[in-house]
């Protein structure tokens, strides 16, 4: 059964908190409201299954008074603890997770079972025995108390925002409400196979190039530290009249000041980054922000179009399961979180009520691809679901040219700044080195 952490006001005002099983987050707040308590916040922090002790068969004698009974001196026999291997297994079950992979795999099993005609308590129960993560197999039971309490899949997981993303919320909502949840579980299945592949893509090409970097760096300094000291050390010792290149001599010293002040840089730092982080935390600051990100080199137009793709998805979805356009554009909005382009949309909403175009706002933002505006108002025209249906895959395409010329730019800038960083290392390490390879500093020493 599932553990509860809650918050809750009583009725004078006193905040108390507790910990409680209950077999839905539903019916805790039932338990609540009935003792007078008005919930504030409640928190799944672990899944126990309970398993009831075996009952002990009739006419069989219990084997430990058995052994208590052999001989006089009456051994004791311990029940059964765990060992430490099994209760850290059982702590690490308890706060393991829950992945995309989790997801993904529990999607893909309860459309399979959809499309082969079970209900859903049945295909919930179902892939409830299988799933291996604890934590997510408590949260499918709290979603299937809820189905069984009447109540539909959707108002459970609204609950769990912090796993189930508000996209995914949505479909199975629109998929409950109109009677076709194994349609919206397909789409569900590729939406997140698709979010996956493009974080994957994301994660190929900056993990490597950030790995580089950050490798020369830390060549750079090391060397700095070791080498350039051990070199100094062979000139002095011979009395040589060689001295090591200016720029290794600035760098060395610039290096030996960082470590001998570091407060200073450090509180720099933290001073810059606690100003920028509150004026990101105003709203002025928030939005030039989210417009920073639409128009920032290289990344900017995949983010927007990533934003718009997954705003244009939601739209349709809704707008095939038969939502008015007003509605679907004020029910798809909450899969936005960037304050430009909710503007755009609460701007678009605006144009609606008073009889003008949903489309001009995100043709005058100049964000939004001239194809794609010109394509929803041909849409508007002939039948919108059908044009948005080929705007998505355009959209599709369109993301993924993109990437491509990421994939082509990003390599070139990254390997221009690690470059500039390679040149600057050969000049204040790799020089003294060949320098006293070559052992020119020698016929200094010996006057020659």
């Amino acid at each position: 059964m599932p553990t509860y952490m809650y918050k809750a006001v009583n009725k004078s005002g006193l905040v108390v908190r507790n910990r409680v099983e209950s077999s839905s987050r539903q019916g805790l707040i039932k338990m609540l409201k009935n003792n007078h308590l008005m919930p504030i916040e409640i928190q799944q922090i672990s899944y126990i299954s309970k398993r009831t002790p075996k009952k002990q068969k009739k006419n069989v004698t219990n084997i430990q008074e058995i052994m208590k009974n052999v001989n006089t001196t009456q051994i004791g026999v311990k029940s059964k603890t765990q060992t430490v291997k099994e209760k850290i297994n059982l702590y690490f079950a308890k706060t393991e997770k829950i992945t995309q992979r989790d997801l993904v795999v529990f999607t893909q099993n309860f459309y399979l079972l959809k499309k082969a005609n079970f209900n859903n308590i049945h295909a919930l129960n179902t892939i409830i025995e299988s799933t291996e993560n604890i934590t997510f197999r408590g949260i499918l039971e709290d979603i299937l108390a809820g189905l069984e309490a009447g109540e539909n899949m959707y108002t459970t997981m609204e609950y769990y925002s912090n796993v189930f993303p508000y996209i995914y919320i949505n479909m199975i909502k629109v998929g409950e409400l109109s009677g076709s949840l194994t349609n919206s579980l397909e789409q569900a299945v590729k939406y997140l196979d698709d979010t996956e592949a493009l974080n994957k893509k994301l994660r190929g090409i900056l993990i490597p190039n950030i790995i580089q970097f950050v490798l020369l760096l830390v060549m750079l300094v090391v060397g700095t530290l070791f080498a350039i000291p051990a070199i100094q050390g062979i000139f002095d010792e011979l009395g040589t009249d060689e001295t090591l290149p200016a720029i290794t001599l600035w760098f060395a010293d610039f290096v030996d000041m960082a470590i001998q002040y570091w407060y200073i840089p450090t509180l720099i730092i933290i001073g810059i980054v606690a100003v920028i982080l509150f004026y990101i935390n105003t709203p002025k600051g928030k939005y030039n922000f989210h417009y920073f990100k639409y128009k920032m080199p290289i990344f900017g137009e995949l983010i927007f179009a990533l934003d718009f793709s997954r705003f244009l998805k939601a739209m349709l979805l809704n707008l095939q399961n038969g939502m008015r356009i007003q509605d679907a554009i004020d029910v798809s909005k909450n899969v936005i979180k960037n304050y430009v382009l909710l503007s755009i949309i609460e701007t678009s909403l605006n144009n609606i009520l008073i009889g003008g175009s949903w489309v001009e706002p995100f043709e005058k933002s100049g964000l939004a691809k001239p194809m794609i505006t010109e394509m929803l108002k041909i849409g508007m025209q002939t039948d919108l679901t059908e044009m948005m249906e080929k705007l998505v895959e355009y959209m599709e395409i369109d993301i993924d040219n993109i990437m491509n010329k990421i994939m082509k730019a990003l390599p070139q800038v990254v390997y221009a700044i690690v470059g500039a960083v390679l040149i600057f290392f050969v000049l204040v390490v790799l020089v003294p080195c060949i320098q006293v390879y070559m052992g020119n500093f020698l016929f200094s020493a010996y006057d020659v």
